[in-house]
């Protein structure tokens, strides 16, 4: 397991780097963006993964990798919605944006080390279209949450899902580094 937190490590630090320059472009505009928003970016996201795994070929030049990384922060971005609520104008600083992506960051991967210890790196046996499909379940889940403003009766939370997405684009990056 020491070996996943160093990898996991790597590959947060790639999606941290590309959040910070892109919040320099773009300032936190997100900070407007509604929760089924986000999910709805993370679904789109998840669907081109699907769309290139099944399909075999690309017509943009961008492929899984980045898309994951999309699905890694926007994640993050919708953890910190539901931590501070939606903003009418953003509101935050880069340094602010920062201390907030690295707080839930280390929620996140405080989950994934749990549950890795207890499910014993199953993911590693995995393939990474499996865990694009978890991911896609997830979002389905989420969007049936929203769509019930929230309720649920014995599940889990959208915050939940949102960490596990974090943590299946994390381990599909993995894999995908370890192919080259």
């Amino acid at each position: 397991m020491q070996q996943t937190s160093k990898q996991y490590d790597a590959v947060i630090e790639t999606c941290r780097e590309l959040f910070k320059k892109k919040t320099k472009d773009y300032g936190t505009a997100w900070r407007i963006l509604r929760l089924p928003s986000l999910t709805d970016q993370i679904f789109i996201k998840a669907q081109r993964i699907r769309g290139l795994q099944e399909k075999g070929v690309q017509k943009v030049d961008e492929g899984e990798r980045s898309e994951f990384i999309g699905i890694v922060n926007y994640s993050i971005m919708a953890l910190v919605q539901l931590e501070k609520g939606v903003a009418d104008q953003p509101d935050l600083n880069a340094k602010e944006a920062l201390e907030l992506y690295n707080g839930q960051i280390a929620k996140t991967k405080n989950l994934m080390e749990a549950k890795n210890h207890d499910y014993g790196e199953a993911w590693r046996e995995m393939r990474v279209s499996s865990l694009t499909d978890l991911i896609l379940q997830k979002l389905l889940r989420v969007k049936e949450i929203e769509n019930n403003k929230g309720k649920t009766i014995a599940s889990e939370g959208v915050d939940a899902n949102y960490q596990d997405m974090v943590n299946y684009a994390v381990f599909a990056l993995i894999h995908l580094n370890e192919e080259k």
